[in-house]
């Protein structure tokens, strides 16, 4: 449907002018995040020399610290937030469930089943000694496949039980619950015949933290966001009509189970690879969406572009108080996301039975 030839209200102009503004302030919010979050840590950087050394200038001393350990973690923070959040978005909207994200639906823990079966079995990770990348990865591409199989194995047991109970929320949330401790209990299983190192590399793996990302993994982090938004601002009137309903979208002439389908594709391989490289990281794909719901409406032409945004800024804000709230120490950023999501969790599933 289009509106060529038709005079747009100003009303209507004046509602998207405020969500694009909003989608700018976001934007904003992010690159002053990125320069504090860079310039904060054990040895505190001038916010000058931040901006120098971002620009190819600055200091010896502080390209060491910004481009070999605190840039590929910021990177790292703004991506995943982004791709968790925008995988929860899309799963909310695609399953029509208020409730819906990697880690409600089981995704996160199954992918964590994946990696593990990964570093103990197939021996693609080792615990080092060392304060930083305590845990590698040798084979990434490995990992990252053995986790992909197993949240796409668990969103597909998702999607039966929903056909047979007929897409009931409730049906999917206590589905999402079984399959994650069933995935919980195979990594724990797992560990049981593994040895001393694997078991360590394992549990400190499960710590979701952004800290052990390095400059290898960003290109793989930042490719899949880039696709996976490129896709769904493509279905970005697809998935609206998806959202109302799937009699709505058939009238539309949108297909509701093949998008169904592709959204909850790409949107495992995208939690997938987020979990395998950074561990579990929970509630971002709960919270962002729902907080951007607020402000920008259920319209997915700003809600794919917020919810990577307001992601990626959420997980970047929480690594940062997670490097400073006990300094020197650092704690794993998946703590902050916890208490922060928890609340909002239980806050919607209170609201919806009110309802």
């Amino acid at each position: 449907m289009h509106l060529e030839g038709h005079a747009l209200s100003p009303n209507y102009e004046r509602h998207v002018r405020r969500k694009r503004l909003f989608l700018l302030g976001l934007a904003g919010a992010c690159l002053l995040m990125v320069v504090f979050s860079v310039s904060r840590g054990a040895v505190s950087i001038p916010v000058a020399d931040v901006v120098s050394t971002l620009l190819g200038g600055g200091e010896a001393k502080w390209r060491i610290i910004v481009l070999n350990i605190r840039l590929p973690q910021t990177l790292a923070a703004l991506i995943a937030g982004g791709g968790l959040s925008l995988a929860g978005a899309v799963m909310q909207s695609a399953l029509r469930n208020p409730l819906g994200s990697p880690f409600t639906l089981g995704l996160s823990n199954a992918a964590a089943f994946g990696a593990a079966f990964s570093i103990i079995v197939l021996g693609t990770g080792s615990m080092q000694s060392s304060a930083v990348n305590a845990v590698t990865i040798v084979n990434p591409w490995l990992t990252t496949g053995a986790a992909f199989l197993a949240s796409l194995l668990c969103m597909g047991v998702v999607l039966v039980i929903s056909s047979v109970t007929r897409g009931m929320p409730d049906g999917m949330i206590l589905a999402g619950v079984a399959l994650s401790s069933l995935f919980t209990a195979g990594t724990m299983f797992l560990q049981y015949f593994a040895d001393d190192s694997q078991i360590a590399a394992t549990v400190f793996w499960t710590f979701g933290d952004v800290s052990r990302a390095s400059w290898r993994d960003i290109p793989l982090m930042g490719g899949l966001l880039a696709a996976a938004f490129l896709l769904f601002f493509l279905r970005r009137f697809d998935l609206n009509a998806v959202d109302c309903g799937d009699e709505t979208a058939l009238s539309l002439g949108v297909s509701a189970s093949r998008i169904r389908m592709e959204a909850m594709v790409v949107t495992s391989l995208l939690s997938a690879v987020m979990v395998a490289l950074l561990g579990v990281i929970g509630f971002v794909g709960l919270v962002c969406p729902h907080m951007l719901r607020r402000f920008l409406g259920s319209d997915h032409r700003f809600l794919i572009p917020g919810s990577v945004l307001m992601g990626g800024l959420l997980l970047l804000a929480a690594d940062t108080v997670a490097r400073l709230a006990f300094a020197p120490r650092t704690l794993p950023v998946s703590v902050f996301t916890a208490f922060l999501g928890a609340p909002v969790f239980l806050a919607l599933i209170t609201r919806r039975r009110r309802t």
